[in-house]
């Protein structure tokens, strides 16, 4: 089911334990100065990949939250946002660089329509994913293209009323599980299961299910997320973010 988060206020200097996962939410719609200060952080790769984007909006939205994130990973590395350094996996996942290696806190980042949700664990590999529910997106067609079969049957068996919200809680925790594991779409989407149903514990079918822990949460009204880290029994804390 979706889990009914308490969102704190940001901490400065979080402490995170290894049984623990941290998740962050912020909206990327930022004043200027904002803006600006969190733009001047950014390394010279994340600048270069803002300037692709050819609508403002889009550009800024991205600018905002790699921003943020440098911001909430530096509260726990106690450094600034601008000194961290990141290395980026075969598939293009990233993981903060320490004397090139790869430092044992692990995030993943997520942001769709001006929301942004950040996941934080220590040592074990994590994947996030948030998705505003929109009905438009939510067709028939592009579940035929992308989910299994037992999903699709699962969807179809819904209420008209709950089948767009299934829809995305089958999208999130796919994308989350995949982007946990570094393979991207290395991994066709259609060839493990995740269960849907709103108001159920979330399900997590796959050959090496034992190793994730999966779990769903609403991040704003009219948004669903998951988050899927190694392990399990994990004490899951939420924040939000402010300038």
């Amino acid at each position: 089911m979706n889990t009914t988060a308490e969102w704190l206020s940001p901490v400065e200097t979080p402490a995170l334990p290894d049984d623990a996962v941290h998740v962050w939410r912020a909206l990327l719609e930022v004043d200027p100065s904002t803006l600006r200060r969190l733009k001047s952080t950014l390394a010279q790769n994340e600048l270069e990949r803002a300037e692709r984007f050819i609508f403002e909006p889009d550009r800024n939205h991205f600018i905002a939250a790699r921003g943020i994130l440098r911001d909430v990973l530096g509260r726990y590395l106690q450094c600034a946002p601008q000194m961290i350094d990141f290395v980026y996996g075969a598939r293009g996942k990233p993981a903060i660089s320490s004397a090139g290696s790869s430092h044992p806190l692990c995030f993943n980042l997520s942001h769709s329509h001006g929301l942004a949700v950040i996941g934080i664990a220590r040592g074990r590999e994590i994947g996030i994913d948030v998705e505003m529910i929109r009905s438009e997106f939510a067709s028939d067609d592009i579940a035929q293209r992308y989910f299994s079969a037992k999903e699709i049957h699962e969807l179809s068996r819904l209420p008209a009323e709950l089948r767009t919200e299934g829809f995305f809680l089958c999208w999130t925790r796919k994308e989350a599980y995949i982007k946990a594991k570094g393979d991207g779409l290395h991994i066709p989407l259609d060839s493990f299961d995740v269960s849907l149903t709103p108001g159920l514990s979330p399900e997590l079918n796959t050959s090496d299910r034992s190793r994730w822990s999966l779990r769903s949460f609403s991040p704003e009204p009219g948004y669903v997320a998951a988050v899927v880290e190694e392990g399990n029994g994990s004490q899951l804390r939420y924040f939000s973010w402010a300038p």
